[in-house]
């Protein structure tokens, strides 16, 4: 399967460390030239709009970053700004805030500015997003469900992202929110995919050329392979019951740990530079 992956990608888990040695916020701010490339803060996700924008915008300046924009949207009108659309061809990076991931498809999908966006991971761009941020880069985002249960039956909402990483669907706040049932019961529905759960403070850097993803930050990564499923419940039961599943498989990742999207397999640390 091929995971589309074009622009290099830094997926966080949400809460990242903003005050301390910021090791994933540093690693964004280190993917583009500081001095002379942009870089874009996106607000969509976010309610309180230009006031995560310039909180971030000061993190990455402090971080070394000179050019920093905030892209703040309220309604698909502004979608077709040229203003806007200028922005993202002119910048680097691109930065999606943590909020709610269905107001980003929802504000931008099937706009201009989407299109221009992605031109613009088509083209090598560099895109990073954290919490609702993070969930968006999936072909198939998770919208809702409840942490801290089993695995059920259609106890998910669920619909498309913006597809940055195909084959893939991607959870955050994994850990700290109990939501490994959740991700479960999404995989039992289609086996295919692979299930990637990022804890707080802890990202996934996709390296597009390669097809693999690194590890870092100070949590874990978890990743459920569907493809061996021998049997599940999922047809056969009532929504309030725990699915039964079958050989599935899971990888735990550290930082520093590194995986093969292709081969879905982990990769030995020593045969990745």
């Amino acid at each position: 399967m091929s995971y589309g992956i074009k622009g290099e990608l830094i997926i966080i888990g949400g809460a990242e460390d903003k005050s301390g040695s910021r090791e994933i916020l540093r690693r964004v701010s280190n993917m583009i030239d500081k001095e002379r490339d942009t870089m874009i803060v996106s607000t969509l996700a976010s309610d309180l709009g230009k006031e995560i924008g310039y909180d971030y915008k000061n993190l990455f300046h402090e971080l070394g970053v000179k050019n920093i924009e905030i892209l703040d949207v309220s309604s698909r009108d502004q979608c077709d700004d040229q203003d806007l659309l200028d922005m993202v061809k002119k910048s680097s990076l691109i930065f999606f805030t943590g909020g709610n991931q269905l107001k980003i498809t929802s504000l931008v999908g099937g706009t201009p500015l989407y299109e221009e966006m992605r031109r613009f991971h088509d083209n090598g761009g560099i895109f990073a997003g954290t919490s609702a941020g993070a969930s968006v880069m999936s072909e198939t985002m998770i919208v809702r469900g409840p942490d801290e249960e089993s695995p059920r039956k259609n106890n998910l909402s669920k619909c498309p992202g913006f597809g940055f990483m195909q084959g893939v669907m991607i959870d955050q706040h994994f850990a700290q929110r109990g939501r490994i049932g959740r991700l479960l019961g999404a995989i039992a529905e289609n086996p295919s995919v692979l299930g990637i759960g990022i804890d707080e403070d802890t990202a996934i850097v996709v390296n597009k050329k390669e097809g693999y993803f690194s590890v870092i930050g100070s949590g874990a990564v978890y990743i459920i392979d569907g493809r061996y499923l021998t049997y599940s419940s999922l047809l056969e039961q009532e929504n309030e019951v725990p699915l039964s599943l079958f050989n599935v498989k899971m990888h735990v990742l550290k930082s520093g740990n590194c995986f093969d999207l292709n081969k879905k397999q982990p990769l030995e640390e020593e045969r990745v530079k």
